[in-house]
């Protein structure tokens, strides 16, 4: 068969014009190729170790020093072999190496340590060994220093497995960043999914847009606008796209912006007079909150002070999705103040103003699939609702100063309870870390009364394992961002906080802080473009600019270059142009009629004042009409009394 497949290939490589199919590959011997190498290692070794004895030996016997014990004794103790495969081996290592450490040259002088001795035996022994052959002296060292090296290994490791099972060596507060929205609260903030770019809102009706890639530390935002004219932001959030923001304000009716603020899409407004709520096409009262859906990205969730929770579709702005009504106990309406998707969309959540929290399935929006009457304390509106990352805990920030966590498996009790809490603001956020070990929230503080602080709790215990101090304002929003690893905060003094680590966080705050401020060049603005013209007569050839700077002195002097206004007259005034007063003839009015001091109070005297001239020296209509125009003759001046007794009988007034 063989003989056939040969006879096979020679028959076609001779049709096909070539000797072969190429070359063959060449084969290695590993097991020889490394035991050659083993050996001429061994033999080399050896050869320098010899020979750094003998003269060890001869020195001793030249310095006068005790001789050892035997010749062959520390030729024993340095023979290589190979590493010990038992612990008996190890062993019998161990106590060959105390043995002879301590019988071969002169006493050690006090204060030097053998770890020199060890390492400087090390670092003479020549050529290195291949893997796993080393001297038995070598060998006891190495085996010591490996203990120690384990035993570093083995705390180093326990060390890093301490930090990873210790959230709180995770929480990125080493550094921070301000940026300044406003002077008012900041009510809402959004990050994009990559981090890039932060949306802030507030009490003061502004959303600004804050890209951390393109500022510097100047922290300036690059856009700021008012989407809904004079009504607060309550809620802002990116797509899970990061495309578009949803921004929920104080109004009914919630709008959809695109990445650079413009608008996409309003949501429409229902009708007030209806007394159902589900047919109206819109919401008819304020907003209060809002979200995303986490899987479906032209879907989004507002809850409003109508009792209603509706979802929308950004593709059709003329009527919602679907409305979920909450219910009190009473089977009465009840307000929803804050609303959620769960980690899967498939859950909607919502918390209400007698102090229950309703869960809906998405699909079904008659009744409840989860319901706790008793969450927090009536009428303490709840602020937040957060779903942690596993989908299975839900925690509630209250405004009864609480944090609670409920398992949605088993909703009828909470898990854990934290108190003391205080809460202001209708907005107070609660959110879980990226690794889902931590909860986070903020404390509200009276004006002049302390800071308020950013406090987290351990989500198993529940025990308070971090605080930090934010500023001596509330704390409103927090988010940790899972990507970037980095916190915003948003407090009620008008700022937004971002706290960062160098080594744990990435990109976001740590792209800005390293930028320096852009200084403009002003002067660049009156430089004109060189024009080359190579085939001009000499005489029409501009002179190549050899200087931009010398070329900007001269454009600054000439006042047609730079623009230089003209400057004010001075004297009576030329070229048509007032002086003192201005250019204008509004400005010439003023000073020669506005200003006049005559006092016009009598017009006949003031007329009159002319007669004179007027009779003597007539000009315009007097000589026009002197030979047909009688001699004028004017009424002396008499008093009211005497005017009103000449006056006839049914002129008088009736009193």
């Amino acid at each position: 068969m063989e003989q056939k497949e040969g006879n096979d290939d020679a028959d076609i490589s001779s049709v096909m014009g070539f000797s072969g199919f190429g070359k063959k590959a060449r084969t290695f011997d590993f097991q020889a190729i490394f035991e050659q190498t083993r050996r001429t290692a061994i033999e080399r070794s050896q050869q320098v170790l010899e020979e750094r004895l003998i003269e060890d030996h001869q020195k001793e016997q030249a310095g006068g020093s005790q001789p050892a014990k035997s010749s062959d004794a520390p030729r024993k103790a340095f023979l290589p072999r190979k590493p010990a495969s038992s612990s008996s081996d190890s062993d019998s290592s161990g106590s060959d190496s105390d043995s002879d450490g301590g019988d071969i040259g002169p006493p050690l002088p006090p204060g030097f340590s053998t770890q020199g001795a060890k390492e400087s035996d090390k670092g003479l022994m020549g050529p290195p060994l291949p893997p796993g052959f080393r001297t038995s002296k070598v060998a006891a060292a190495d085996a010591d220093d490996d203990a120690d090296d384990d035993d570093d290994d083995d705390s180093d490791e326990d060390n890093k497995e301490e930090d990873d099972d210790n959230p709180v060596k995770k929480i990125p507060d080493t550094h921070e960043i301000t940026l300044q929205h406003g002077s008012k609260t900041v009510s809402a903030m959004a990050l994009d999914p990559s981090g890039a770019r932060l949306v802030t809102g507030g009490y003061d009706y502004d959303v600004k847009f804050w890209d951390f890639a393109g500022m510097d530390t100047s922290l300036q935002a690059f856009r700021s606008l008012q989407p809904c004219e004079c009504h607060q932001i309550r809620s802002l959030q990116y797509s899970n796209t990061g495309d578009v923001i949803l921004v929920v304000a104080g109004n009914a009716q919630a709008k959809v912006l695109d990445r650079d603020g413009f608008n996409v899409m309003e949501c429409v407004k229902g009708d007030q007079y209806i007394v159902d709520m589900a047919n109206t096409k819109g919401h008819t009262a304020m907003l209060n909150s809002g979200c995303w859906h986490p899987k479906i990205k032209e879907e989004f969730l507002t809850c409003s002070n109508d009792g209603t929770v509706r979802t929308w579709d950004v593709n059709s702005e003329k009527k919602h999705k679907s409305v979920f009504k909450p219910r009190s106990y009473q089977g009465k309406r009840v307000i929803p103040t804050c609303c959620t998707y769960s980690r899967d969309g498939k859950l909607i959540a919502a918390g209400c103003q007698d102090g229950t929290i309703q869960i809906w399935d998405r699909n079904m929006s008659v009744h409840t699939k989860f319901h706790c009457r008793q969450a927090h304390t009536p009428g303490s509106d709840p602020s937040c609702l957060a779903f942690s990352y596993d989908g299975t805990t839900l925690a509630s920030r209250g405004g009864d100063d609480t944090l609670k966590t409920w398992d949605i498996r088993n909703f009828k009790k909470p898990l854990n309870v934290a108190t003391g809490l205080d809460s202001v603001f209708p907005m107070t956020d609660c959110c879980f870390s990226p690794d889902d070990k931590l909860l986070v929230t903020g404390t509200s503080v009276r004006k002049g009364e302390g800071n308020g602080k950013l406090v987290f709790f351990d989500r198993g215990t529940f025990q308070k394992v971090y605080t930090i101090d934010v500023t001596n304002a509330s704390v409103v929003r927090c988010l940790w961002h899972p990507k970037l690893n980095q916190i915003m905060v948003g407090t009620g003094d008008g700022l937004a906080r971002v706290y960062y680590d160098p080594v744990k966080s990435q990109r976001g705050a740590k792209l800005c802080v390293v930028k320096s401020n852009r200084k403009e060049r002003q002067a660049e603005t009156l430089t004109q473009d060189y024009i080359i013209t190579p085939h001009a007569l000499p005489m029409f050839r501009e002179a190549r600019q050899r200087s931009t700077r010398k070329q900007l002195e001269k454009d600054r002097l000439d006042p047609m270059k730079s623009h230089k206004p003209e400057p004010p007259v001075s004297g009576p005034g030329r070229g048509g142009r007032v002086a003192a007063h201005g250019g204008t003839l509004s400005s010439f009015i003023v000073k020669n009629i506005a200003l006049d001091k005559t006092d016009d109070s009598n017009p006949r005297e003031a007329i009159l004042r002319h007669a004179k001239e007027a009779s003597e020296n007539p000009y315009w209509v007097a000589p026009a009409y002197t030979e047909t125009q009688p001699e004028p003759l004017f009424a002396e001046e008499s008093s009211e009394d005497e005017e009103a007794d000449k006056e006839p009988e049914w002129k008088k007034r009736k009193i």
